[in-house]
């Protein structure tokens, strides 16, 4: 950690205070600085920034704050501080971005199919606000009530600019005890989030959208760099 450049070792810090204040006043913590969806009445702005701050429990943590470290220092010696930092936010704006639009159109979708059955707007939400789920729309239900939280999103954005520099590394999973390269491991693990966001098939709360969301983002802003790097040399 010695070697750590500050910039990473605060983000850490910073991370390690919010999730010890969330194991003391759990539900102040999630309902403040969590990511709600926007139509709930607990949503506050700040929370599109916060969330990237909050984790749910020490494995959630762990893993992100160890890829941090792991995949943020050598980006940082490439970078510096300041396009450090702007990678690092927007690929967390981008995972917010991707994962909130994809739950406000399913939302939507429900919403409609209530008022077409002459149920009005203010009624809908009166009951949702109540604690209660209609029949028959138990995901609109869970879209409402959910929170969002983790630094995961601006972590595949770190991992999508690692395989663009160190193509050849290899990287392992704990349950693939194989060296794989970043080059094919990364679009592997990205596509894997795409498809499970997609199908749901595990029915776990990880928000495999925003991963997308942050690697989306990531690789766009490295097509971007990398052109602008390029065309420095001549």
């Amino acid at each position: 950690m010695n070697r750590t450049p500050d910039t990473i070792k605060h983000l850490i810090i910073i991370n390690i205070i919010m999730f010890l204040a969330t194991q003391m006043i759990p539900e102040q913590m999630i309902n403040l600085f969590a990511m709600h969806f926007p139509l709930n009445p607990l949503f506050k702005v700040w929370q599109i920034i916060t969330h990237m701050f909050m984790h749910a429990n020490l494995m959630h943590i762990a893993f992100n704050m160890y890829a941090l470290w792991a995949f943020g220092i050598p980006l940082y010696h490439i970078w510096g501080n300041k396009k450090f930092l702007i990678f690092y936010f927007a690929a967390g704006l981008g995972a917010i971005f991707l994962y909130t639009s994809v739950q406000y159109y399913t939302f939507h979708q429900d919403l409609v199919q209530l008022t077409a059955q002459g149920i009005s707007k203010d009624e809908i939400f009166r009951i949702l606000n109540n604690g209660k789920i209609f029949t028959g729309f138990e995901e609109m239900g869970s879209i409402y009530y959910s929170v969002m939280l983790g630094a995961s999103g601006a972590i595949y954005g770190l991992l999508v600019a690692f395989a663009f520099y160190f193509p050849n590394a290899e990287l392992m999973l704990i349950f693939i005890p194989y060296p794989i390269k970043a080059k094919y491991f990364v679009p592997l693990l990205v596509l894997s989030d795409l498809f499970f966001g997609i199908t749901n098939v595990l029915h776990t709360p990880i928000a495999h959208m925003a991963h997308v969301g942050g690697a989306l983002v990531g690789f766009i802003l490295m097509k971007m760099w990398r052109k602008h790097e390029f065309n420095r040399w001549y």
